[in-house]
């Protein structure tokens, strides 16, 4: 069996999405009887990787700086649009596809839609409209008529959690739409034996979407003995750096928040073993990895009531708040940081939950639409 898999975002360009295909790939490498060529964006030049016998990237030069690895601007979607159109449809001259794997409805899934060949469609987050507040117009005016034709079009439509799949059916009520969780690495991310620091971790994209000042304002309530005893680790990068350095020394808690950059792998790893409480106060999420890190990692979490929250956190293992409440965030933190005991029942809570939950189960469930093809 032949599969196309498109995807702008492949690692280290983008984020959930391109973790999720890197793990699809990982577990598919040297599958009998499939063969995968994956067209992605690069971060250079056009060149081609070999993964396996039967994987081979190609990846597009889509003209991306560095300094926005993890965020897709509209013209880097535009120019991914084009070029990977036209070098799929290259592609489809010199092999016979079964099967097309869009991620991502836009500009992916319609990539596959004009190629005209069967597709199927994951779902990821701000390709479905009204999920990215900054696509609030482009959604309305134009994308939300658009997603609807490449979903009807497709042979399957996948969300990768229940709240995801509910935003998508507000776009079309009667589209079928199936769901298969993310995963994560339980081998790699799990509780270690460093020492506990009194620390409060995120870990993400520093974009508006992720409420991380929304979390800055509300480290500034804390009362002072947290307040002081506690620091505040921010791991990752974004166009919002500035502001949020800039609001930490205006609330006067800048010597307690840490904005660290972009980490590694392995970097992450140590900082989810380290923390003592894991906070994600997103307005939007499908199912996000970094959660799914803290859970496998043995951590308390505090996460929004969007996306793959009710999957994910329950009053076993953490505290879900309402979107952009900072009342309720100092509220929650309180109430974790202040119980020793709390903290370490939760830890156990997330550990267990996210064992039920693995890359294996996730290629597994596509696998199954891909035999469909076969």
């Amino acid at each position: 069996m032949r599969v196309l898999l498109l995807n702008y975002e492949f690692p280290p360009l983008g984020g959930g999405a391109g973790n999720a295909t890197y793990h699809l790939l990982e577990e598919l490498i040297n599958k009998n009887g499939l063969e995968i060529d994956l067209v992605t964006s690069s971060s250079g030049v056009f060149h081609k990787k070999i993964f396996s016998k039967n994987i081979t990237g190609h990846f597009l030069d889509i003209n991306k700086k560095e300094e926005n690895f993890h965020h897709q601007s509209i013209k880097d979607l535009l120019i991914y649009f084009l070029k990977a159109f036209f070098y799929s449809r290259n592609l489809l001259k010199q092999k016979n596809y079964d099967l097309i794997h869009a991620f991502f409805g836009v500009p992916c899934g319609l990539i596959a839609l004009l190629l005209n060949k069967p597709y199927i469609v994951s779902l990821r987050g701000s390709d479905v409209p009204y999920f990215n507040q900054r696509f609030y117009w482009i959604d309305r005016l134009f994308i939300k008529r658009l997603s609807r034709q490449v979903w009807k079009k497709s042979a399957a439509v996948i969300a990768n959690s229940q709240g995801l799949k509910e935003l998508a059916l507000k776009t079309a009520l009667n589209q079928k739409i199936m769901i298969i969780p993310n995963g994560t690495d339980t081998d790699f991310f799990r509780p270690g034996k460093a020492k506990k620091q009194n620390a409060i971790l995120f870990v993400g994209r520093l974009i508006q979407r992720k409420g991380i000042d929304l979390l800055i304002r509300a480290f500034s309530r804390l009362p002072r003995s947290f307040k002081e005893g506690y620091e505040l680790w921010v791991a990752g990068d974004g166009p919002q750096k500035e502001k949020l350095l800039k609001l930490a020394a205006e609330l006067k808690v800048e010597k307690n928040i840490k904005i660290m950059g972009r980490k590694s792998r392995q970097e992450v790893k140590k900082m989810f073993q380290q923390a003592k409480l894991f906070v994600l106060p997103s307005y939007n999420e499908g199912m996000s990895n970094a959660l799914l890190q803290a859970l496998a990692s043995g951590l308390p979490v505090i996460f929004t009531n969007t996306g793959g929250s009710a999957e994910l956190v329950d009053k076993d293992n953490g505290i879900t708040v309402n979107k952009g409440s900072i009342k309720e965030l100092v509220t929650a933190m309180e109430q974790i940081l202040g119980n020793e005991n709390r903290q370490k029942s939760m830890g156990i809570a997330s550990r267990q939950k996210s064992e039920k939950m693995s890359w294996k189960k996730m290629v597994q469930g596509y696998q199954k639409i891909y035999q469909f093809y076969a």
